[in-house]
């Protein structure tokens, strides 16, 4: 690892302050669990490191009915996991959390250094979009809010601005019918690292579905929305062909990757038979049954 300064602001304008002075030459270091590897595998050359650690204003999951869940961009998974309002509202962030990387990530880690690594291979970002997040940023000049979906822009690509620093998630509350659903693919039960994921909400009614938002994530560059299945879902009768034709649409619509944990058409085929089997499950079906 290349030697580096190591900076500890004690507010946001502070470290605001201090992105701004250093430019190019730093990054924002919040748990550190990837962060320090990719500068030890000289992936990232930072001259000057600014570590969040002592912002307790950037923790905490806090909710409220009118405004929805806040998640503290320095709050850790574990944290998450556990925190009681995730629990009543948002079970499907509960179960995502728990499951995350492996215990000490989980436990070191944070949401925000999660989002802003932008890595490809992570589990968030889908179930965040789906679920209609928004990312709070603080900058230079002032503050602004950006939809997740259009918060991680390519590999590892973000759209934080020069100086900026992401401060918070916040996700809408959820109606009554809403329901969450999210499954994660590994290539082997040894790794931590999805190949794919898949994140499903939906608003229920009597047999069909209201409201659907269906988003992949790992098997692509940047978690995709799957706008044609959704409309293709929604107000539809529920049943297997149904989930088969959707999974199917999905896969024609997929943009996945190639590397050397699978391949586009590897991918393609688990996520359309997740794809498959989410649905099928959300609508209390039995998917073995599917064709």
């Amino acid at each position: 690892m290349l030697p580096f300064e190591f900076l500890e602001p004690q507010t946001l304008a502070d470290a605001i302050a201090m992105l701004g002075d250093h430019d190019d030459d730093a990054c924002v270091f919040g748990g550190g669990t990837a962060l320090l590897l990719a500068m030890r595998q000289r992936m990232i050359a930072a001259n000057v490191v600014v570590s969040l650690g002592a912002l307790d204003q950037l923790r905490g999951v806090t909710f409220s009915p009118g405004q929805g869940l806040r998640i503290g961009a320095m709050t850790c998974h574990a944290e998450i996991a556990r925190a009681e309002p995730v629990h009543a509202h948002y079970p499907v962030l509960a179960q995502l959390f728990s499951g995350l990387a492996n215990p000490q990530v989980r436990n070191q880690g944070t949401v925000g250094g999660n989002v802003c690594y932008a890595d490809p291979a992570t589990d968030p970002q889908s179930c965040l979009i789906a679920l209609g997040a928004n990312v709070i940023i603080a900058g230079p000049d002032g503050e602004r809010r950006l939809p997740m979906r259009e918060f991680v822009v390519d590999f590892f690509t973000t759209a934080l601005e020069p100086g900026e620093i992401l401060t918070q998630i916040i996700v809408p509350p959820p109606s009554p019918q809403t329901v969450g659903h999210y499954r994660r693919l590994l290539r082997t039960p040894a790794e931590h690292r999805p190949v794919a994921n898949v994140s499903l909400v939906v608003t229920e009614r009597s047999n069909a579905w209201d409201a659907v938002s269906l988003v992949i994530g790992a098997a692509v560059p940047v978690a995709q929305t799957m706008y044609r299945a959704e409309a293709f879902l929604c107000g539809r009768p529920l049943s297997l062909d149904l989930a088969e034709e959707a999974a199917q649409i999905v896969a024609e619509d997929l943009n996945p990757v190639s590397d050397g944990r699978g391949d586009a058409a590897f991918r393609t085929q688990i996520v359309r038979a997740a794809t498959r089997r989410i649905i099928a499950e959300a609508a209390g079906l039995d998917w073995s049954k599917a064709s």
